[in-house]
């Protein structure tokens, strides 16, 4: 953490702007709320510009905004997510115009977006603000990637991936199946890969197939505010506009498929390499030939 940037801010909305070059920002900041970072390609505000901001609202939820304008493109709650007496650590990554932000050591993003309007990232600004200042602790050395889901990780239409636990469902989760109750897709890391599956409110779990074994993840990300539909398909035959939702542990983007069986509608992963969907039911992996997958419209 050699030659690390250590700086203040002051409740005054002023971005100060620092190169970045690697992809990747890890940074620490104290303070009660409203932290807030600008991507650029200059070190001043400009257009086309994202924001992202931590704790805002009073420290309750955290979202991610393009060119100044709402609503914002991503929101989550994020209650207490910054603290005034000690230091916080975060992430943000950018690949392939997808933006990701996480917390340090959390392997899972809070915050994606998928920006359809490319331009490139060579600053980061910071600054503080709505009754709140602060300290910053800025990595300069390269790091290791604090978060494995990375940027490959993505939907499209400004669709995001929201971290839950424990059967939670985030406002505004995608429906894709059901089995007695609403199925909502869900996706998780499992084995060095990250993996769509579902996720059923009542068992307190996501299930994603892997190893011809249905695996039950209690950690997990929720499809929320996707713009996408279900379409018949068969093979490797993967449509244009198929969403990738993540990867299998050799780096093959994996899809959000869903099979009609045993008179439920069960959503899991498409591996093209294979020509097959992969369903996570009765406790195995069933692979199918024919299936739906999810396509942004």
């Amino acid at each position: 953490m050699a030659n690390n940037i250590v700086l203040d801010t002051e409740d005054k909305l002023e971005y100060k702007f620092y190169p970045v070059s690697n992809g990747v920002i890890n940074f620490k900041v104290r303070a009660a709320n409203d932290a807030h970072l600008a991507l650029t390609s200059g070190p001043a505000e400009s257009e086309p510009m994202l924001e992202v901001f931590i704790g805002g609202w009073k420290n309750t939820k955290s979202v991610i905004r393009k060119n100044r304008t709402k609503p914002d493109v991503c929101e989550v709650e994020t209650p207490d997510i910054l603290n005034p007496g000690e230091f916080r650590g975060f992430w943000i990554k950018w690949m392939d115009n997808v933006i990701t932000v996480g917390m340090e050591g959390a392997a899972a993003a809070f915050l994606s977006y998928e920006n359809p309007d490319a331009y490139d990232i060579n600053y980061v600004g910071v600054c503080t603000g709505w009754g709140a200042s602060g300290t910053w602790i800025i990595e300069q050395n390269e790091p290791e990637p604090s978060a494995p889901i990375a940027a490959a990780l993505v939907s499209s239409n400004a669709a995001c991936w929201i971290p839950a636990a424990n059967g939670e469902i985030p406002p505004n989760a995608v429906v894709g199946g059901s089995d007695g109750e609403d199925m909502y897709i869900a996706r998780a890391q499992h084995e060095g890969a990250i993996i769509p599956g579902k996720l059923l409110a009542s068992h307190g779990a996501a299930y994603v197939a892997w190893g011809g074994a249905e695996n039950p993840k209690t950690e997990y990300e929720v499809l929320c505010d996707g713009n996408g539909t279900f379409v018949p398909t068969s093979g490797g035959e993967i449509p244009p506009n198929a969403i990738p939702a993540g990867e299998s542990e050799d780096g093959e983007p994996l899809f959000i498929g869903r099979v009609a069986h045993e008179g439920t509608m069960t959503v899991g992963k498409v591996q093209q390499s294979h020509g097959v969907c992969y369903i996570p039911y009765g406790g195995q992996e069933m692979a199918f030939a024919d299936y739906e997958i999810y396509v942004s419209q």
